[in-house]
């Protein structure tokens, strides 16, 4: 009996070039939203940041040099996942006059890509907790910032983000935890 393959969902905007010039707001969550990056405790990441939390956001701020036409704005790196604003800006090709772009979705992979190779080694070194299969889940949810009033309401969500963590529905630890009890 053949077994049907499970489609994945296309989150994008259909139609939409993501190499185009704009601020996007990105989420990018841990596979099974296992927390690796720290722990938050009251409204805030508890002590100070752990190893795993550090590297995740040195590589985070290397994109802008990896990516020339990528700048890092407002950013949170929470226990299982990162919120962070991307503006890509418009670069002219001088020999030819197009306009181009690094699409969103090389931006993110080549963030998953080295943060995850970086990790293995961590892991392979005994410095970290290993990861089943992933450390990133295979998709990551962006929005278009349409405006000056949704930069600043999404800026708002991430500097605001740990106080809300406990009823964060990307903090669902506790049920894991139950889960795997039973």
């Amino acid at each position: 009996m053949l077994v049907p393959l499970r489609r994945r969902k296309n989150i994008r905007l259909k139609g939409y070039d993501y190499s185009k010039a704009g601020c996007y707001f990105v989420t990018i969550c841990t596979q099974n939203r296992i927390h690796y990056f720290g722990e938050i405790v009251g409204a805030t990441l508890c002590g100070r940041p752990n190893n795993p939390h550090i590297m995740i956001e040195a590589w985070l701020l290397e994109l802008e040099n990896k990516f020339p036409d990528v700048t890092i704005g407002p950013y949170i790196i929470m226990p299982n996942h990162i919120h962070v604003i991307l503006q890509k800006e418009e670069l002219c090709d001088w020999g030819t006059g197009d306009h181009t772009g690094s699409p969103l979705r090389d931006v993110v992979g080549w963030f998953k890509t080295m943060t995850t190779n970086d990790y293995i080694r961590k892991v392979r070194e005994g410095l970290y907790e290993p990861f089943e299969k992933r450390l990133w889940q295979r998709n990551y949810y962006e929005h278009i910032i349409r405006d000056e009033q949704d930069y600043h309401r999404i800026a708002e969500y991430i500097e605001h983000n740990p106080m809300t963590w406990a009823d964060d529905s990307l903090n669902d630890m506790n049920e894991l935890s139950e889960k795997r009890q039973n």
